[in-house]
């Protein structure tokens, strides 16, 4: 008769009478960046990123041409400037014939549309000076003024783009990619900074580019 309650005994060892061993969990995996996906870590400023006082910096920043003379004050001095890094072969290209609309409906209540060609992008600015303004003038009418081509990230940053990415509405960031706007004041001061998916005929750039117009 003492069997039944020893077999009873060792049935309950064998179907659970400890707990079972905890089962160890695998380990997360490494977080990994995607190499297609930009970095979130704001870019690091050029060396020589200070900027001028907005009163004085566009008297004292040279300006050359496509042509390799100097803008005219004139082309510039008491206006809302619009400045954009520029390419040729360029997704963003077609822009050129927004930017000119642009100027067009606004160049005499005081606008002016400065391009910039820059080379930096995937080489999408590879022409020499004349076949830049050739494709400009042939393809979209472009009348506006273009600089010379010049590098806006970098060691070799121009003295343009020192003072506007330096400023406040810059905020120290490197440039994306071609067509990026900056918005100038007539005072000098950058007023506002739009990426390259902003089109020149998009309601929050003709809105701020109203906003500074000089009055007159």
């Amino acid at each position: 008769m003492r069997l039944i309650p020893m077999m009873m005994s060792i049935c309950l060892c064998a179907c659970g009478g400890s707990k079972p061993a905890p089962v160890a969990e695998a380990p997360a995996p490494a977080t990994t960046t995607d190499a297609a996906t930009p970095s979130t870590e704001a870019p690091m400023p050029a060396a020589n990123t200070a900027a001028a006082p907005a009163a004085d910096w566009l008297k004292t920043t040279p300006l050359i041409g496509l042509d390799g003379q100097p803008l005219p004050a004139d082309a510039i001095a008491g206006k809302a400037v619009l400045f954009v890094n520029v390419a040729s072969k360029c997704g963003y290209t077609p822009q050129y014939e927004g930017l000119q609309a642009l100027y067009t409906q606004y160049k005499d209540k005081g606008l002016t549309i400065v391009g910039v060609p820059c080379n930096q992008f995937g080489g999408q600015e590879p022409g020499s000076a004349e076949e830049i303004a050739s494709f400009c003038k042939l393809n979209y009418g472009v009348d506006f003024p273009l600089l010379e081509k010049q590098d806006v990230n970098g060691a070799a940053r121009s003295a343009l783009y020192t003072q506007l990415i330096a400023s406040p509405a810059g905020g120290g960031a490197d440039v994306k990619w071609n067509f990026e706007k900056f918005l100038v004041a007539p005072s000098g001061e950058v007023v506002g900074r739009f990426p390259s998916k902003v089109a020149p005929n998009d309601p929050a750039l003709t809105a701020a580019i109203e906003k500074v117009l000089p009055k007159g």
